[in-house]
């Protein structure tokens, strides 16, 4: 017989359940166990079954009573969570105590408990939805920057200005003495890019191929070497070649360089238009995801188990270690979970909410809404086809898809519901380029 003692809630989401266990009942789960073993076990000198049961019990006693406690502890918390209708979230710890007056088995089982969410009405949430129609000028803008990309750099014969690119030797010294890192030769620098410090960059302006120059530079208090922080140095440059920028001409050249087989202008420019409509609607469905999934956040306040957090923070772990093999970059440098605390229970948070607003709203996806999801991930492929029977040659492929598209519905249901304020948004603000 088991018998419940009581329960606590050191915690918001955190239970205690203390138990006894019979020591009785222990004890004829391991001479079951241990007849059961008797029936095959093999030991030297006896026929398998035939070994004497006070053999079995001294060879393998110990393991079979590890197991019966073990097995009997399960069963009772398992009987405590179905009888008080508890969700257990991560697993339990199981604590023995000490029996002063019994020698039954008394254990307490520590756990965390999935929070009760009570779905807010969102008619009061406030969802600011951007908006940017594609344009010619918007079509320009990104012309221009795929120009910048392909920027080549020739002979300035002429002064450095912003945007040149310079190469220099240089020696900075304090108090007459060089210092570590300040040295270099044959240093490639943007003027203007913000690759120095004010000082540094400044002087460059105005530098001509074969010049010599010193200027002094000041280290900001907060500078991250400890042995420059607030400190003036001395800079002593020479300057190697200074080169200027040269952007690629709107030729048929550069349209075969995006892809544009025979060179078409006008062609280069609908395709640019095309993908830039794509990647437009990309990013102002994902603000507008962002602003949802605040809405629903900030309807919902709730706890979440920290099994769960540090679950997905591991998840994440993982999952950064793998964009680093991709990369080509080491797997083996030290990750710390708790780097990913905060996003880990956001994650966390945001799941167990959207799980309710799809169940209480029926907002599963449906086949059609995750083809739609494939289809348009297809399209920025090549062979979209392919892309498709890839996804649907296995269906743990579409897991990610699907859950895209129940995003999607809540999304949409979201803005059904809350109060919705359309804004024009700029095409620099949308698409994080310098103005």
């Amino acid at each position: 017989m088991t018998q419940e003692q009581n329960q606590t809630s050191p915690s918001a989401l955190e239970r205690r359940i203390d138990m006894i266990v019979a020591s009785a009942d222990i004890e004829r789960e391991v001479e079951q166990r241990l007849k059961q073993l008797s029936r095959t076990v093999k030991m030297a000198g006896f026929r398998p079954g035939k070994v004497p049961f006070k053999l079995v019990a001294q060879q393998y006693g110990p393991q079979a009573r590890s197991e019966a406690i073990g097995a009997a502890v399960e069963k009772t918390f398992g009987e405590k969570v179905r009888e008080q209708n508890l969700k257990v979230a991560g697993y339990p710890r199981f604590e023995p105590k000490s029996a002063e007056t019994s020698a039954d088995l008394e254990f307490s089982a520590v756990f965390e408990v999935f929070p009760d969410i009570v779905l807010a009405d969102l008619k009061d949430a406030a969802i600011e939805k951007v908006s940017l129609a594609v344009g010619d000028a918007e079509v320009d803008k990104t012309i221009d920057v795929l120009r910048k990309q392909r920027t080549t750099y020739v002979p300035a014969g002429r002064a450095a200005a912003k945007d040149d690119r310079v190469v220099i030797d240089f020696t900075g010294t304090i108090d007459g003495v060089e210092f570590e890192g300040g040295k270099a030769e044959d240093f490639t620098v943007q003027v203007g890019a913000g690759q120095m410090l004010p000082d540094f960059d400044a002087a460059l302006e105005g530098v001509a191929e074969g010049q010599s120059k010193s200027f002094d530079v000041a280290f900001p208090a907060d500078y991250h070497a400890p042995n420059l922080a607030g400190k003036t140095a001395r800079f002593d440059i020479v300057v190697k070649r200074v080169d200027a920028p040269q952007l690629p001409e709107l030729t048929a050249e550069f349209a075969r360089s995006l892809g544009v087989a025979d060179g078409d202008l006008e062609k280069m420019r609908a395709e640019i238009r095309t993908n830039l409509e794509r990647e437009v609607k990309k990013r102002v469905h994902a603000r507008t995801k962002n602003q949802v999934m605040d809405a629903l956040l900030a309807a919902h306040p709730i706890d979440v188990p920290k099994a769960l957090v540090d679950m997905e923070a591991h998840y994440m772990v993982e999952a950064a270690r793998e964009d680093f093999k991709n990369r080509g970059m080491p797997t083996d440098m030290p990750i710390n979970p708790s780097w990913f605390g905060e996003q880990a229970t956001r994650r966390v948070k945001l799941g167990l909410i959207l799980a309710e607003v799809v169940k209480a709203n029926d907002l599963k996806a449906k086949p059609e809404h995750v083809r739609a999801v494939v289809d348009d991930f297809a399209a920025t492929f090549e062979e979209p086809q392919e892309v498709v029977r890839w996804y649907y040659s296995q269906p743990q492929r579409l897991q990610e898809a699907e859950s895209l598209a129940t995003e999607n519905n809540v999304v949409e249901w979201a803005l059904s519901v809350a109060k919705v304020t359309e804004k024009a948004v700029a095409f620099d603000e949308l698409m994080g380029n310098a103005a």
